[in-house]
């Protein structure tokens, strides 16, 4: 398959699991309508996130059951809805061990498939709140390739590489940053890598940088009102889009064949004036 529609979450997001879940499963039927096969939400989507409200995770004495109960609802519903769905939440890890930041891959089957672990931890995440993950993730919708990164992993070019080097098409970086630095950097990489990258925001950080879908040309496709309020937007990742014909036909595949270094190897030349870099 060579296109896909895609839908990018804008909900607003608390620390209550039960609201979360429900804002969640609207988005997800809403999408449905709209004719998405994966639906991508933002950072601590299902249970708030630690730097949005630290007095209320330190030393984690929280209720971890409605986690799991809206957890259950919403995978059933991706089931039905026959809807990719990855979505932010903590992850509890068992005794002391604090929990992950996390993303959670849930198929069109409903069945939890994979999990991401935000592996650039902030200092204060990585001090006082969270557990490292170590492992990228990519997930495979039929026709297309997805990356999973957070927050301020964006800032961390090797991510991106990285998920360039494994072919992916489309990165899927969750936050709950209200820098629109970030936006801006997204489309660096976008345009760098000839890459899809969608960014998912809670809607209480839209004003600065609503949730949208940069192409492999570095420009948004689309993206959700800046005012605040619930909602998504949906995009199709079309390779056969005209105006994407240089970024993914000539541009990506281009850039690989030079990353790899041969083509120059061939041109090497031998050449005193070449090897003496204070020649004049």
């Amino acid at each position: 398959m060579d296109a896909i529609t895609i839908a990018v979450a804008q909900p607003m997001v608390t620390c209550e699991p039960a609201a979360n879940g429900s804002i969640t499963r609207v988005l997800m039927r809403e999408a449905h309508e709209r004719g998405a096969r994966l639906l991508h939400f933002p950072e601590g989507a299902l249970t708030g996130y630690a730097g949005q409200a630290k007095g209320h995770f330190a030393g984690w004495a929280i209720d971890w059951t409605p986690v799991r109960a809206q957890l259950d609802e919403i995978a059933e519903l991706a089931g039905e809805l026959n809807l990719w769905v990855v979505l932010g939440g903590n992850h509890r890890l068992t005794g002391s061990h604090r929990p992950h930041n996390s993303l959670y891959v849930i198929s069109n089957r409903g069945e939890i498939v994979d999990r991401y672990d935000k592996r650039y931890l902030s200092h204060a995440e990585v001090t006082d709140f969270y557990s490292p993950g170590f492992e990228p993730v990519v997930i495979d919708v039929p026709g297309f390739r997805f990356g999973l990164a957070l927050c301020i992993e964006i800032n961390f070019a090797e991510v991106f590489l990285d998920y360039l080097h494994r072919d992916v098409d489309c990165v899927l970086l969750s936050s709950f940053s209200q820098d629109p630095v970030f936006g801006v950097i997204a489309q660096g990489y976008a345009a760098g890598n000839c890459q899809w990258i969608s960014v998912s925001v809670p809607a209480q950080c839209s004003l600065a940088m609503p949730s949208g879908v940069v192409g492999p040309d570095g420009t948004w496709l689309g993206r959700c009102a800046s005012d605040g309020r619930s909602g998504l937007v949906c995009v199709d990742l079309d390779r056969h889009a005209p105006e994407l014909n240089v970024a993914l036909k000539a541009a990506r595949p281009w850039r690989a064949t030079a990353r790899a270094g041969v083509i120059y190897e061939q041109r090497r030349v031998q050449d005193p004036r070449s090897s003496d870099r204070t020649a004049s």
